[in-house]
């Protein structure tokens, strides 16, 4: 859900060797970015798509978080093991992820909170209890038992990439020189989340951090990879495929309905995001459209359209009563009107505050 962390610097940690053909930017990614945030948009108006083509697949669309954090953990491993002998290795780190995170976080938090009846479903005594904003402040609150309200039930996954990179930047920082120690760390999450999905302990809830790492360890796991393995191009797109084709294979058939259905997705989605950096550049239609077509778009304003859609559905839903009577033909138009508008808002959230905001970031 951020918008430039697929630059990658040029300077390289001792050891790791970043493929000569591997650019500074994969503008590819920027296109899968925008997949998944569109995936998610739909899920969420997928009761509104009973009797339709598209009704089936609106059901899978939760599965563009997990590819979401394959990109996050791809990119934000590449940019740590890049960065670690450079001056105020932490002190930029976090700036840099604050800037891209926080203010349309609180702002998020600003606005439901300030009509909370219409925005959080509850009172405003009921929301500002001590433990829930120290939640939302410290960025626990998918490890709560209590539900979130609706328009900051995007803010879990969040959480989760806060703090998986609070703890995994000083391992990097300092286990940077043992990558079969980090290599083993991400294995082992790969092995354990599964594995606690299965048992179900009663402390973990659905959105605990613990059950919800495979896509994050998988990315790091890619991004070691590639900058440790001195394999060729066309050896890379070769993995890829198979590891797509294998993770497909895997989500259709024995991870279906199981505690893998998690890790089989991201397996998949490790393996498209491997075929899109070896790719990258290529002219066939599938990589231009992610790099120039709509999606290269959406992905750029991924992150303020996650934050914020359904509360744009909230606020429009006065519209939902009125176009009801229509059928499917009245749900449609409902779900069209919701990506209009809901893509207007991220659109201006992006040029008018996310990216003024971002440009701070050379500072650091």
């Amino acid at each position: 859900m951020q918008d430039d962390s697929e630059k990658l610097a040029p300077g390289i940690l001792p050891g790791y060797h970043r493929p000569a053909w591997l650019t500074a930017y994969i503008p590819e990614l920027q296109g899968l970015r925008g997949l998944a945030v569109l995936a998610v948009v739909l899920y969420h108006c997928h009761p509104l798509l009973v009797g339709t083509p598209v009704h089936y697949p609106s059901l899978w669309g939760w599965a563009g978080v997990n590819l979401f954090f394959v990109l996050s953990g791809f990119l934000i491993t590449t940019i740590l093991i890049e960065a670690r002998h450079r001056p105020h290795y932490f002190r930029n780190f976090y700036a840099r992820r604050a800037l891209r995170i926080w203010p349309v976080y609180l702002l998020l938090l600003v606005v439901c909170y300030s009509v909370p009846r219409w925005f959080l479903g509850d009172t405003l005594a009921h929301q500002t209890h001590w433990k829930t904003l120290l939640a939302y402040a410290l960025f626990l609150q998918n490890l709560r038992h209590t539900a979130l309200p609706g328009t900051l039930g995007p803010t879990w996954s969040l959480a989760i990439e806060e703090q998986y990179y609070l703890l995994w930047a000083p391992l990097v920082r300092f286990l940077g020189n043992r990558r079969a120690w980090l290599a083993a760390l991400l294995f082992a999450v790969l092995v354990g989340s599964p594995l606690l999905r299965m048992n179900h302990p009663h402390w973990l809830n659905p959105t605990h951090t613990l059950i919800h790492l495979d896509g994050i360890a998988l990315g790091s796991l890619l991004a070691l990879a590639l900058f440790s393995l001195r394999w060729s191009r066309r050896f890379w797109l070769a993995i890829g495929i198979a590891t797509a084709a294998l993770g497909l294979w895997a989500t259709a058939t024995i991870a279906a309905g199981t505690a893998f259905l998690d890790s089989s997705l991201a397996l998949l989605f490790a393996g498209v995001v491997l075929c899109a950096i070896a790719a990258t550049g290529a002219r066939n239609p599938l990589a231009v459209l992610l790099r120039r077509g709509p999606f290269a778009y959406y992905g750029k304003i991924s992150y303020g359209l996650y934050m914020t859609h359904i509360l744009v559905f909230v606020y429009f839903g006065s519209f939902n009563a009125r176009l009801d009577p229509m059928g499917t033909t009245g749900n449609l138009i409902i779900v069209a009107l919701r990506l209009a508008a809901s893509t207007l808002a991220a659109t201006a959230l992006w040029y008018g505050f996310e990216s003024p905001i971002l440009k701070l970031k050379r500072r650091f």
